[in-house]
């Protein structure tokens, strides 16, 4: 129930939707001065969530910073968070926008970082039914030339919080040793590691698919108005209220 409740109101949780709302209010409305004043908030919602500077200082204080990895260390199993593939309605399997996580994880392994790979993910479809994700992450593993002794899957998890709790089943029936290389986007990152240290489960951050990065200054990069940027703050604004929901019901 929860998971679906979560996946309702994320539609709600974008700008573009404040914005839409308020225009039909505004034509629903027969006082001038309400409606005048609603189309003054469109206007401020439209300046404030389509600048590209409040965007990139927002994203770049909530999600974690870049971290390397020294040569010395060395760890049994890393850990990917699903969310990073799409499917077709014939079921064919894509990678997404967040397919870093993947070059991340596959990266770790080859250069003898980590020595396993925990593949965390099932489907978050709420009403049809398709492939799991672990299950096409794994294939893609395999192709890159990963033994498959080495890639170990839960294919149930749909959320964060279900993540840890099929994660932390799989490490202790095979008495995996911590602490483990925590693989998801950096601005998923702190809801991660949050629920993880929840479920007493050892592990450090690597993060990757950073959506905002420290561009040099420029008017284009932090001035310009950017309309899709409307819709992009629905990423930041989830995991912000969603780490926060997550800490009131003691999943974090």
């Amino acid at each position: 129930m929860f998971f679906i409740l979560s996946k309702v109101l994320a539609i709600f949780l974008t700008p573009v939707s404040w914005i839409l709302i308020l225009i039909l209010i505004s034509f629903l409305v027969k006082k001038e001065v309400l409606k005048k004043k609603l189309n003054i908030i469109v206007i401020l919602l439209t300046i404030i969530f389509s600048n590209p500077f409040l965007f990139n200082k927002t994203v770049s204080w909530w999600q974690v910073k870049p971290v390397e990895i020294n040569k010395n260390q060395h760890f049994t199993t890393g850990i990917l968070l699903g969310g990073l593939s799409k499917f077709d309605k014939n079921g064919r399997g894509y990678f997404t926008i967040n397919s870093d996580r993947f070059i991340a994880t596959e990266q770790l392994y080859h250069q003898g970082y980590i020595k396993k790979i925990i593949i965390s993910g099932g489907s978050a479809a709420i009403l049809i039914k398709e492939p799991i994700e672990a299950d096409f992450l794994k294939a893609q593993f395999l192709k890159s030339g990963i033994p498959e002794k080495d890639i170990l899957i839960d294919r149930n998890s749909r959320s964060t919080f279900e993540n840890a709790v099929y994660s932390k089943k799989i490490i202790d029936s095979i008495h995996l040793k911590g602490p483990f290389v925590l693989i998801t986007s950096a601005y998923h990152m702190p809801r991660a590691l949050k629920v993880f240290n929840k479920a007493a489960i050892d592990v450090i951050a690597y993060p990757c698919d950073f959506i905002e990065i420290d561009y040099p200054f420029s008017i284009e990069n932090y001035l310009f108005p950017k309309p899709a940027l409307l819709t992009d703050w629905r990423i930041i604004i989830k995991e912000i209220i969603g780490t926060k929901i997550y800490e009131i019901t003691g999943k974090a």
